[in-house]
């Protein structure tokens, strides 16, 4: 079975996770592990508050987590997920095989952010799919933005 690298982000509910982080770090480690999933690295990313309320919490702490398990695991992994009282949400993303030394690295320091070093093995026009560098105006990424249709003068068009 083909074993690939995947990053889960969690939401876990504040009122069960800052009292026992513990607990809830070891409660996901484990649903990892049952599956056969190598956990290359976790760590608590963020406290922050919620655009809006999910399940009545208006505050949310993530959870990173990295790791290594048969493609086949991750539907089940994902299905225990949705089962816990404590995880709020959680979004589970493949890793691609050219990036995985990369996020590894970012995973275990903390002060190291994923954007810098995407960013720096871009081609040369920025970041794919975005024309340019990030926070560059529109006419610094390639031109005016399009126009719907053509300009009238004052004139035209009115009777």
């Amino acid at each position: 079975m083909p074993v690939a690298s995947y990053e889960c982000l969690f939401l876990l509910d504040p009122t069960k996770a800052s009292t026992e982080m513990d607990a809830v770090k070891t409660q996901i480690h484990g649903t990892f592990e049952k599956y056969g999933a190598n956990i290359v690295a976790s760590r608590r990313w963020d406290d922050r508050k919620l655009a809006y309320p999910i399940k009545g919490q208006k505050k949310g702490i993530y959870h990173l987590t990295y790791f290594k398990v048969d493609s086949l695991k991750v539907t089940e992994i994902d299905h225990d997920f949705r089962l816990s009282e404590v995880v709020l949400r959680h979004l589970i993303s493949h890793i691609d095989p050219k990036w995985d030394e990369d996020m590894q690295a970012v995973a275990v320091d903390e002060s190291r952010q994923a954007l810098v070093i995407i960013h720096e093995e871009a081609p040369e026009g920025g970041m794919a799919g975005l024309g340019g560098e990030i926070g560059m105006p529109p006419e610094e990424m390639g031109g005016d933005r399009p126009r719907r249709g053509p300009r009238r003068s004052d004139g035209e068009g009115k009777e």
